[in-house]
């Protein structure tokens, strides 16, 4: 709703307008990992990654705070050598890289030397405009173009940030976290830009409507290291995650009624104490992890909350991908559990 209210409200004087300097066309390979692994102070991050970037893919990089999101754009990039595995750019390609910590900016110097480095002048599309007039562009009135970073907001630094990476001719464009503090009027606006680019995205993001509107596949975190492969963005991966889970346990069953026809007795042990009271902890468990996620999701749903309080949305989001894996962990763990335990019981019965 507050997308569809910053749409009404373009025609106004001072709306941003964001044009990205496109490079010349890479080759049609633009990354290609094979079996990568990686590990941190002795921790698996990465484990057994493969996957091929194409020329045009808009790729988002999903999973909770910590698992290595950032870590897996600067293996891609180069930046980080795996220890084991392989990753190869293609040809004619050139990166420009949004940097969620804002390193890129000299917070001593003025918002137009950040942009322009001393020049009133920078190049857009191959014509050269006014940094002045640029900066408007971005809601820099002449003023604030001529104050220093320091004494910018949270908001102004990203917007900031954005008008410099969108005068660097790039044909790989990496976004890490680029919708924090962000309003929500630029928010729509770079996600047109986004749609509208040519070239290749890698977007690591929290913001599920975001994600869904602008990438074409995604590469997610799912536990144990793994990163996993899904077409789509955030809601088209939950709905193929939960196909793969049901396609999985009806195989598991169907692999079990198979061995049980054909006469096959393996031994099935009774469960154990210490796995008996897990199994009956696990329903009030899930309970309370079903509950913490419905009300974290009416939270997230709410409207006000982008509105008042935009920098909670990235660790609520956070929040709400930890308690899916809880709850996807928690039911297979049941499912173990209980059909350990019904098996045990026809065994005996």
């Amino acid at each position: 709703a507050m997308r569809e209210a910053a749409k009404r409200r373009r025609q106004k004087l001072g709306t941003a307008t964001l044009v990205m300097n496109q490079a010349d066309i890479s080759g049609k390979l633009v990354c290609e990992a094979e079996h990568v692994n990686y590990a941190w102070d002795g921790k698996p991050i990465i484990r057994d990654f493969s996957t091929t970037i194409l020329r045009g893919d808009r790729v988002g990089i999903i999973g909770p705070n910590g698992c290595g999101k950032s870590t897996l754009l600067n293996l891609l990039l180069g930046k980080l050598q795996p220890d084991s595995g392989e990753i190869r750019m293609g040809s004619k390609v050139e990166v420009a890289y949004f940097d969620q910590l804002r390193a890129q900016l000299d917070v001593e110097a003025t918002v137009i030397d950040n942009v322009a480095g001393g020049s009133d002048t920078v190049m857009v599309n191959g014509h050269s405009k006014h940094v002045i007039g640029y900066l408007q562009d971005f809601l820099f009135p002449p003023v604030r173009a001529r104050q220093p970073v320091k004494a910018l907001s949270g908001g102004e630094r990203n917007r900031l940030l954005l008008a410099k990476l969108f005068v660097k001719s790039a044909n790989l464009l990496v976004m890490d976290e680029p919708t924090n503090d962000l309003d929500v009027e630029t928010l729509e606006l770079l996600e047109e830009l986004l749609l509208d680019y040519q070239g290749t995205l890698l977007l690591v993001s929290h913001d599920r409507v975001f994600l869904d509107n602008v990438v074409t596949s995604s590469l997610v975190f799912e536990g144990e290291d793994q990163v996993n492969s899904y077409i789509g963005g955030y809601s088209d991966w939950l709905a193929q995650r939960r196909v793969r889970g049901s396609k999985k346990k009806s195989a598991e069953k169907k692999q079990e009624s198979s061995k049980m026809a054909a006469g096959a007795k393996e031994p099935v042990g009774k469960l154990s104490y210490k796995e008996q009271r897990e199994l009956d902890a696990l329903p009030g468990e899930i309970e309370d992890l079903e509950a913490e996620r419905e009300s974290l999701e009416s939270v997230l749903a709410d409207p006000a909350l982008y509105r008042d309080e935009p920098g909670r949305v990235a660790s609520l989001s956070s929040q709400m991908q930890s308690l899916d894996l809880k709850l996807e962990e928690k039911y297979a763990r049941w499912d173990e559990l209980e059909e350990k335990r019904l098996q045990f019981a026809r065994k005996s019965g």
